[in-house]
C-alpha cells in the first residue's frame, strides 16, 4: 500500500483512540443516576466514578508522555490501548462501586497515553501543510468526543444499561490495536536519553494530584472556604510540590520536562488557550446538560441530540481549519474564535429566563460549537510549532494537561458562581412568600443543601406541589436557577475572552512562525 495512504489510515486509527479516551470523561455523567440505584449508594459516592478518571488522567498525562518519548510513541500508545480495553471490561463487570472506581483509575492511565501520544505521532508522521490538516482532523475529534458524551451515553444507557458504556470500548479498542500495529509507524530513538527522571515524575504527579483532588473536594463541598483548613493542605501541597519540581528539573541534565519550553511566549500562549478552552467551553457543558435535563425536562438522549448543535461543528470544521491554518495566522484565528465564543456565551446569558426554550439557546450554542471546532485543531498545530521532535510527546502532554486542568477548574469555579447566585436569590426571596416561618426555614435549608442541580426535584415534589405555597416556591427555585445559569454563562464569556486576549498577546503571528 502507498505510504501516504498508510499515514491517513493511521490518522483515523489514532483519532479513534483519542475519541474513546476523551469520550469516557463525559459519557459517564448521564449514567450516574442509574449507578446510584444499582449500587444503592449516595450520589456523592457514585460521583467518584467520574472523579477517579479525571484525577488519574490529569496526574498521569505528563508521565506517560515522557515514557512515550523515551521508549517509542507507538509502542506506549498500543500498551495504553490494551490497558484501556482491559479496564473497560473490568468496569463493565464490576460487582461493586469500589471495583468500578479502581477500574476507572486504571482506564484513565490508558486514556492518558492514548490522548497525549496520538497528537505527537500525528505531528511527527505528517510534514508541511499536511501536518496542519492532519492535526486539524485530530483536533476536531478531540472537540467532538468531549461534546458528544451526553448523546452517546444517553443512547447507550437508555437502550442497554450503564454497563454498555464500558463494553462498547472492547471491540472498538481491539480493532484500534490491530490497525495501529499495521498502519502506524514507530518513531525510533525519539529521545536520546533512557534515564528515567523519577524525582520529576513523582513531584509532577504529587503537585497535579494535590491540585485536582483539592478542586474535587471544593466541588463536593462548595461552602468550604478556599482558605479553610479543609482546603489549605491540598493547595499548599500543590504549590510546594510544584516549586520542588521546578528546582529539581532546572538542576538535572536530563529532566522530565524541559523548562525552556515555558520561556517560549508562543508555547505559553497555546497552553493558556488550552486552559481557557477547558474552563470556559468544556466545563460549561455540565451546566448546559443540567439545565436541559433538570429544568427544561429533556431526557438524557433528547438533551444529547440538541447538543449536537455544539458538537457537529468539530466534525465540519476540523479539516477546513487545518487548511486555513496553513494559509493564515493561527494566532489571530484562535483569538477571533475565542471572542466569537464570548459572544455566544453572552447570547446564552441573555436567553436565560424561567421559560427558556431551545429556540432561544441554539444561536449561542452554535457560536460555542464554532469556537470549539476552530480553536481545538488550530491549538494542536500551533502547539507543535518549533518543538523539537524528541519533545513532541511532552508538548502534547502539556497541552492536554492544561486542557484537563481547565475542565476541572472550570467545573468547580462555575459551580461556585452558580451556587452563590442561586443561594443569594433564595435567601432574599424566601421571606416574601406567605408561609409559616418554621416552614420557610426548613424549605430554605433543604433547597440550599440540595443545590441548584437537585433543587428542582424538591420544589416540584408531589408534597410541595400540593401545598398552598408550592407554586410560589417553584417559581422562586426556577428564577434562582435561571439567575445562577446566567451568571455561569457570563463567567464563561469572561474566561474565553481573556483566553483570546492572551492568544493575541503571547502567540506568534504567521510571519514569525515561519521564521
Amino acid at each position: 500500500m502507498n505510504k501516504e495512504y498508510r499515514k491517513w489510515i493511521g490518522l483515523v486509527v489514532l483519532s479513534l483512540g483519542v475519541f474513546m479516551a476523551l469520550l469516557d470523561v463525559t459519557i459517564v455523567n448521564v449514567a450516574l443516576p442509574t449507578m446510584v440505584r444499582d449500587f444503592n449508594e449516595s450520589f456523592n459516592n457514585v460521583q467518584w466514578v467520574l472523579n477517579a478518571y479525571s484525577l488519574v488522567l490529569g496526574v498521569t498525562l505528563l508521565i506517560v508522555s515522557k515514557i512515550g518519548d523515551m521508549y517509542g510513541l507507538k509502542k506506549v500508545f498500543v500498551i495504553s490501548l490494551a490497558l484501556f480495553v482491559i479496564a473497560s471490561a473490568v468496569n463493565g463487570m464490576a460487582p461493586s462501586l469500589l471495583v468500578l472506581d479502581i477500574g476507572r483509575g486504571v482506564q484513565a492511565i490508558g486514556g492518558a497515553g492514548m490522548n497525549a501520544l496520538a497528537m505527537a505521532l500525528v505531528a511527527i508522521s505528517f510534514k508541511g501543510s499536511k501536518r496542519g490538516v492532519a492535526l486539524g482532523i485530530l483536533g476536531s475529534v478531540i472537540g467532538l468526543s468531549s461534546a458528544s458524551g451526553p448523546l452517546v451515553g444517553g443512547y447507550l444507557v437508555a437502550q442497554f444499561g450503564w454497563r454498555s458504556i464500558f463494553y462498547v470500548n472492547i471491540p472498538i479498542g481491539i480493532i484500534a490495536i490491530v490497525l495501529t500495529m499495521i498502519y502506524v509507524d514507530e518513531v525510533p530513538n525519539i529521545s536520546s536519553s533512557k534515564k528515567i527522571d523519577f524525582g520529576g515524575m513523582f513531584l509532577s504527579a504529587a503537585s497535579l494530584f494535590s491540585l485536582i483532588y483539592g478542586l474535587i473536594l471544593k466541588e463536593n463541598h462548595p461552602h468550604w472556604g478556599w482558605m479553610s483548613m479543609h482546603m489549605i493542605p491540598w493547595f499548599g501541597a500543590a504549590i510546594i510540590f510544584l516549586v520542588l519540581f521546578i528546582l529539581v528539573e532546572d538542576r538535572i541534565k536530563q529532566p522530565m520536562v524541559n523548562l525552556a519550553m515555558f520561556r517560549n511566549p508562543h508555547f505559553v500562549g497555546t497552553i493558556m488557550v488550552a486552559l481557557a478552552l477547558g474552563a470556559g467551553i468544556y466545563s460549561y457543558n455540565t451546566y448546559l446538560t443540567s439545565l436541559m435535563q433538570n429544568y427544561m425536562g429533556y431526557s438524557a438522549l433528547d438533551a444529547g441530540v440538541r447538543q449536537l448543535t455544539i458538537s457537529v461543528w468539530s466534525l465540519i470544521l476540523g479539516p477546513v481549519t487545518g487548511y486555513l491554518g496553513n494559509r493564515y495566522s493561527k494566532k489571530w484565528m484562535i483569538s477571533f474564535s475565542l471572542f466569537l465564543g464570548g459572544i455566544g456565551f453572552l447570547m446564552l446569558a441573555n436567553a436565560m429566563t424561567v421559560k427558556v426554550s431551545f429556540a432561544q439557546l441554539w444561536p449561542g450554542m452554535v457560536l460555542m460549537g464554532i469556537t470549539n471546532g476552530l480553536v481545538n485543531p488550530l491549538l494542536n498545530t500551533a502547539g507543535m510549532e518549533g518543538v523539537a521532535v524528541q519533545e513532541m510527546g511532552m508538548a502534547s502532554g502539556l497541552i492536554n494537561v492544561f486542557r484537563q486542568i481547565g475542565v476541572t477548574i472550570g467545573i468547580v469555579s462555575l459551580g461556585l458562581v452558580q451556587n452563590n447566585v442561586y443561594e443569594n436569590y433564595l435567601t432574599k426571596h424566601i421571606s416574601t412568600i406567605n408561609m409559616p416561618k418554621a416552614a420557610a426555614t426548613s424549605i430554605h435549608q433543604a433547597l440550599v443543601t440540595a443545590g441548584p442541580f437537585s433543587g428542582h426535584s424538591i420544589a416540584f415534589s408531589t408534597r410541595m406541589s400540593q401545598s398552598q405555597f408550592g407554586h410560589d416556591i417553584q417559581q422562586m427555585v426556577l428564577q434562582a436557577f435561571a439567575n445562577g445559569t446566567r451568571a455561569v454563562s457570563l463567567a464563561s464569556a469572561g474566561i474565553v475572552i481573556v483566553g483570546g486576549i492572551l492568544a493575541a498577546i503571547l502567540m506568534r503571528g504567521r510571519k514569525s512562525s515561519k521564521a
